[in-house]
């Protein structure tokens, strides 16, 4: 693999966190969403930093769908009433409200972050940085925000420890 600039090497070390922090979460439950919760600023800080990267003509990953599906059911099951949440936005009173949720959420990321390392594995670098990118402005971008703005709710209800 070729060098990696001192940005991209912290994203590589957060997606990398990420994807490990969830890969976990079946065996160590208690506590992983308060470190999920300290996680999220850092890959959000992270991905923003990448270099301006072209994007253009850039593939979008290709997700087994049973595989995400086992993964939102099993983050679906660990969070119980902590998964949906309310989006928030100004509306009208006619309007119905959307709700969304956490596990569908961190699926996504996980899934989108996960991509771009295998791009590591033999090819360059900067194709990892480029999916990224491309991935946060078109997709996993707004989870993460949707996600950390659940994660603060949680934190300042004293509802993060799944115990």
């Amino acid at each position: 693999m070729h060098s990696l600039s001192e940005t991209l090497t912290e994203m590589v070390t957060v997606a990398d966190d990420y994807c490990r922090l969830i890969d976990s979460t079946g065996k160590s439950p208690d506590n992983w969403l308060e470190s999920l919760f300290r996680l999220m600023p850092r890959l959000h800080a992270a991905v923003t930093a990448l270099n301006a990267w072209d994007t253009a003509g850039m593939q979008p990953s290709t997700v087994d769908l049973d595989e995400r599906f086992e993964l939102y059911s099993h983050l679906r099951r660990l969070l119980g009433e902590r998964d949906s949440y309310w989006l928030e936005f100004d509306a009208a009173p006619e309007e119905v409200h959307m709700s969304g949720s956490l596990a569908d959420d961190l699926t996504d990321i996980y899934f989108d972050l996960r991509y771009g390392l295998e791009l590591l594995d033999g090819v360059w670098p900067q194709h990892a940085a480029q999916a990224w990118q491309s991935s946060y402005r078109a997709h996993w971008g707004q989870h993460l925000v949707d996600a950390e703005r659940h994660l603060y709710a949680l934190k300042v209800r004293n509802q993060l420890a799944l115990n």
